[in-house]
């Protein structure tokens, strides 16, 4: 598996674990993560917040994340994802663009893309006439 791959699953463990320590090691410290419109406070600006907000999804969504798909360049990576947040009872799918710092290796940027945008009368956000299930995909939190 190539290092970006690696470090992306780690970051999604911790990002599962809600586990600040290990998602902050995943980040430069200046690392910025973009968000498609319609969320507060974005894009999420250093490591310490990116953290933070995702620990929030976990404690108050029931969020968990698993990566369907992965494609990995020298220093850039593409994954197809879904956000299960288990609350409210939805999920989210997408596509995420990373860019690592040339010298640590590390995350220093993240741009997130929707299959679709959130729409509150359907439960998962995903692309109509996707055959998710015959490809493969998560149907639910792993």
């Amino acid at each position: 598996m190539h290092a970006h791959e690696t470090l992306i699953r780690r970051y999604f463990d911790a990002c599962n674990a809600a586990d600040h320590a290990g998602l902050v090691a995943c980040f430069t410290p200046d690392a910025v993560h973009y968000f498609p419109p319609g969320l507060p406070e974005i894009p999420w600006r250093g490591a310490d917040t990116i953290a933070r907000k995702w620990i929030w999804c976990v404690e108050h969504l029931g969020s968990q994340w698993t990566i369907e798909k992965v494609l990995v360049g020298e220093h850039e990576a593409v994954i197809e994802w879904t956000h299960w947040k288990r609350r409210p009872g939805t999920a989210q799918r997408g596509d995420e663009w990373y860019v690592f710092d040339e010298r640590s290796g590390l995350i220093k940027e993240i741009r997130a893309y929707y299959a679709a945008p959130a729409v509150k009368d359907i439960p998962i956000g995903e692309l109509v006439d996707f055959d998710y299930k015959g490809r493969g995909y998560h149907l639910g939190p792993a």
